[in-house]
């Protein structure tokens, strides 16, 4: 009796201290987006859960936290840096404040298409960006697609660049977006994007510029009359995963993590894209008068953006910039 009481007590440990062991083995990854459940990023970011839980046989769980719910862009950098959150994806521009070459990506009419675009964020010189950032606690996986910003507004349809003028613009909260704004003689509002809905319908600000994905998921044509499809500036959005997190995962569920990004973001691509006809089309039926720049007025804006580039390309590094337009030419070829 007392041989049989040992084994089972013995066997009893074993069991506990395998549940115990596999419980230390499950993981979970929080991943924050500023968007809104529907919007292609939190459908890439859907896609990405999926393959993670199936890579892993459900040991690593990744829960999603859309619409800015945990905080803005600024905030959730930092908390990925203290290990606090796991992952995000935001505007790869934004992570200038931790390296300042990432404001080239903000840089106007830099890429003139989907393809150059995806051509350097998934080249070396996408990569060099993103390896800047292990030095910050901050792990580049991938880049999402967020496209081409447009702008709208309360107060009137832009079909000539001096429309612009005295129009009141939330921006990003960066120097370059604040620059191109005053550019146009506008005036520009830094302010983090789960204010910007508010700041619209209680006319703080007349309008806010971001692509029609945006524009539509978070439905801003309930407080906005006019959209310019402006296409001013392109705008990859880097997926995010805390370097003290990434550190304490095995080789075998890194790889499954940065396989799973890589995945998800042709996914993703895809499904931006797919997206652009369908939500402009809804902005309409919603009320939103949808203009577009003759040629001479594009040409005009392109010129009066030109000295922003100039003025950041110092900032930047002007061995960046020329980097990535040697980059550029090689895809335009």
């Amino acid at each position: 009796m007392k041989r049989l009481l040992l084994k089972t007590l013995v066997a009893t440990a074993a069991i506990a201290a395998f549940g115990a062991a596999q419980a230390q083995d499950t993981r979970t990854i929080k991943f924050a987006t500023q968007n809104p459940k529907g919007h292609p990023l939190v459908m890439g970011m859907e896609k990405f859960a999926e393959i993670v839980a199936a890579k892993s046989g459900g040991k690593l769980k990744v829960n999603l936290f859309p619409g800015g719910t945990l905080g803005s862009d600024q905030a959730n950098v930092s908390a990925i840096q203290g290990g606090t959150l796991e992952m995000a994806t935001m505007n790869s521009g934004i992570l200038a404040s931790q390296v300042k070459e990432f404001a080239v990506y903000d840089f106007p009419f830099m890429f003139g298409s989907n393809a150059e675009a995806e051509a350097i964020v998934d080249g070396p010189f996408g990569k060099k960006l993103h390896d800047k950032l292990k030095d910050k606690g901050l792990i580049g996986l991938s880049y999402f697609e967020l496209g081409f910003r447009d702008i709208t507004n309360s107060k009137r349809p832009i079909t000539k660049v001096e429309d612009l003028a005295g129009l009141k613009l939330r921006v990003i909260p960066n120097p370059i977006n604040v620059d191109w704004v005053k550019a146009l003689d506008a005036n520009p509002t830094p302010l983090p994007f789960p204010e910007v809905y508010a700041a619209l319908e209680q006319k703080a600000i007349d309008g806010q510029e971001n692509p029609v994905t945006v524009i539509n998921a978070n439905k801003f044509y309930e407080v906005q009359k006019h959209v310019v499809l402006s296409h001013h500036q392109y705008n990859p959005q880097s997926v995010l995963i805390s370097k003290k997190f990434w550190d304490s995962l095995q080789p075998a569920q890194q790889k499954i993590v940065a396989d799973a990004a890589v995945e998800a973001t042709k996914f993703q691509r895809q499904q931006a894209r797919e997206q652009v006809a369908i939500a402009l089309e809804n902005m309409k039926k919603n009320g939103m008068q949808v203009t577009e720049l003759p040629p001479a007025e594009l040409a005009k804006l392109r010129d009066k953006m030109r000295p922003v580039t100039a003025k950041h390309a110092v900032t930047v590094g002007q061995d960046v910039v020329a980097e990535l337009q040697a980059e550029l030419a090689k895809v335009r070829k």
